[in-house]
């Protein structure tokens, strides 16, 4: 097992697989680099260069009990990369995972990033307010930590029934899939996944849109119950200058998992250019 180690001394868990071009996975909240299972090989047997690591508190990362806003973790993601020599990477963020891409490229002026995608991911800003009225009410994270402190078991299989789109559609995994997905998120810190409900919920990245300069690519559901995609992706399409975005018709927050074979081609071949 691979461990690049953070400033404050957190071991965050990492593995590469594959040669080629670079590419770092980003993982979404309250899971850890498994949920990339179905990805990974996929990218190796494109040609590239797989990196994919656990966000401090999940997984088989450190578990310490601060450090979890967004300039922590991103420089947790500059140690990871420093540590497995990654160079000119495509950045890869899921979910809360989109919210680490977008403060490197600002706080780390995108240093060794060469394109970046973001999936179904919080930027510009998920909180509500008087200035981002397309926002998600904030009441709604606040019984989410309730939620967690009072049975987490029972919040996060509750959580998943929409992050996955059980019953709609074009939504929907296996019972099996569900279980192991509680059982990943059940290995993290509780503190971590309660403090990571505040990052993701309450950070604000409008100021960090203009700093990507490279190549974007946005992919989002319409079906999102997570986050709403006029909350994010949307408008990150018109805050950042080129960015390509692609929207899966009636796809829930996991499309990665409901639409594995579209996701993948649309990855692999965003990568090539």
């Amino acid at each position: 097992m691979a461990y690049a180690t953070a400033n404050d001394g957190t071991e965050l868990h990492y593995m590469t697989h594959g040669e080629g071009r670079d590419v770092v996975l980003i993982h979404g909240w309250p899971l850890s680099y498994a949920m990339w299972e179905y990805q990974i090989a996929d990218l190796v047997e494109a040609g590239n260069r797989v990196t994919a690591y656990c966000r401090r508190g999940f997984g088989a990362s450190g578990k310490p009990w601060s450090g979890y806003d967004y300039d922590t973790m991103t420089d947790d993601l500059a140690a990871v990369m420093n540590a497995a020599g990654v160079r000119g990477a495509a950045l890869v963020g899921f979910s809360m995972g989109g919210g680490e891409v977008a403060r490197y490229m600002s706080r780390h002026k995108g240093e060794n990033v060469r394109a970046a995608v973001l999936v179904a991911a919080v930027p510009p800003f998920m909180l509500r307010t008087d200035d981002n009225p397309e926002g998600v009410d904030g009441q709604i994270f606040e019984d989410m930590k309730a939620g967690l402190r009072k049975d987490r078991p029972k919040f996060l299989t509750d959580f998943y029934q929409g992050f996955f789109g059980q019953g709609t559609e074009q939504g929907g995994v296996s019972a099996e899939l569900l279980h192991d997905a509680v059982r990943v998120a059940m290995q993290a810190s509780p503190k971590a996944t309660l403090d990571c409900v505040d990052a993701f919920g309450w950070t604000d990245f409008r100021a960090d849109m203009d700093a990507f300069d490279v190549p974007t690519l946005i992919i989002h559901g319409t079906g999102d119950q997570t986050v709403p995609p006029e909350a994010s992706a949307e408008r990150a399409a018109t805050m950042i200058k080129g960015a390509e975005l692609k929207t899966y018709d009636g796809a829930p927050h996991a499309l990665i998992n409901t639409h594995t074979e579209q996701f993948n081609a649309d990855l692999i071949a965003f990568l090539k250019t």
